[in-house]
């Protein structure tokens, strides 16, 4: 099952795509996608409906319908940093021995084919497409071999990050990821039951048609149970966080020499049964 967010921004209401690629209204099932309603046991009361029941919504996704992010009202979106050796070694970085976390603030969030805008003072405004777990079944001290009992689903997620805050001001990682529209989300939440292998999915990236990023969730250092149980040692996990769970090597920070966004590019990336992404990028501001 595909879940998602349509409509205005700030107005989106609840939908599911159907096998035709089309959106149906959740309206009147559940008041939006966020929350209680990724629990499992309303993601089971709404696996049994019949698509065709809902009615369906005009126009077409990522097209003349806009999406919102994936997962409304997110409460904490925890992001996790140098997941993967390759991106690490670019970054010029030891390969962790255990998670690096990091935030992103929610007012970051976005919809998957919403502008990114580059913030006011900007000179490193890089891109990075990431695995995203959201939390079904709350949860604190999770074994990690029940991990996967409180994902709700998996989406795409570019975790948009502007270099200098992030690394070259005082070394705070969060300063850096939180910009307004630095996390566009989904287009949708695909549930693990449409998903054979999250630890062998392709994913990639281009700025402006050229591939910049190609790789795995196959080389994730620290796999999807592992982060869940990891991240719950230190929070209580709730439905509708977020994990995102590290970027493959190709970040314009790892370009010869290095190449960063200033406005005018266009972003498209994607994983392999997740969907796409495509954002304009706006330069800064006066």
């Amino acid at each position: 099952m595909k879940l998602l967010r349509y409509g205005a921004p700030g107005a989106e209401k609840p939908g599911l795509l159907d096998a035709s690629g089309r959106v149906r209204d959740l309206s009147g099932v559940i008041s939006d996608v966020a929350g209680d309603a990724l629990r499992p046991d309303t993601i089971a009361k709404l696996s049994a409906l019949d698509p065709e029941s809902l009615s369906l919504v005009d126009g077409s996704p990522q097209d003349d319908l806009r999406l919102g992010a994936c997962v409304g009202n997110i409460g904490k979106y925890v992001c996790i940093g140098l997941n993967y050796a390759d991106h690490a070694e670019e970054a010029g970085m030891p390969i962790p021995k255990e998670p690096i976390i990091f935030n992103k603030w929610t007012s970051a969030v976005v919809g998957p084919n919403d502008d990114i805008q580059v913030p006011r003072g900007s000179v490193k405004t890089d891109w990075e497409v990431e695995l995203g777990v959201v939390i079904g079944e709350p949860g604190v001290y999770i074994d990690e071999a029940d991990a996967m009992k409180h994902v709700a689903g998996f989406c795409v997620i570019n975790d948009v990050s502007e270099r200098e805050f992030q690394l070259d001001r005082a070394g705070s990682w969060d300063k850096g990821k939180g910009c307004d529209t630095f996390g566009p989300t989904g287009p949708w939440l695909v549930t693990p039951d449409e998903i054979a292998d999250v630890d062998n999915l392709d994913m990639w990236l281009d700025v402006d048609g050229e591939r910049m990023q190609s790789g795995s969730t196959a080389t994730l250092i620290f796999k999807v149970p592992h982060l869940i149980s990891y991240c719950s040692q230190f929070m209580s996990l709730q439905a509708g966080d977020v994990i995102s769970t590290g970027t493959p090597p190709g970040v314009g920070m790892g370009q010869k020499p290095p190449r960063y966004l200033k406005g005018g590019e266009v972003v498209t990336l994607g994983i392999a049964g997740l969907g796409e992404q495509r954002s304009k990028v706006l330069p800064a501001q006066g």
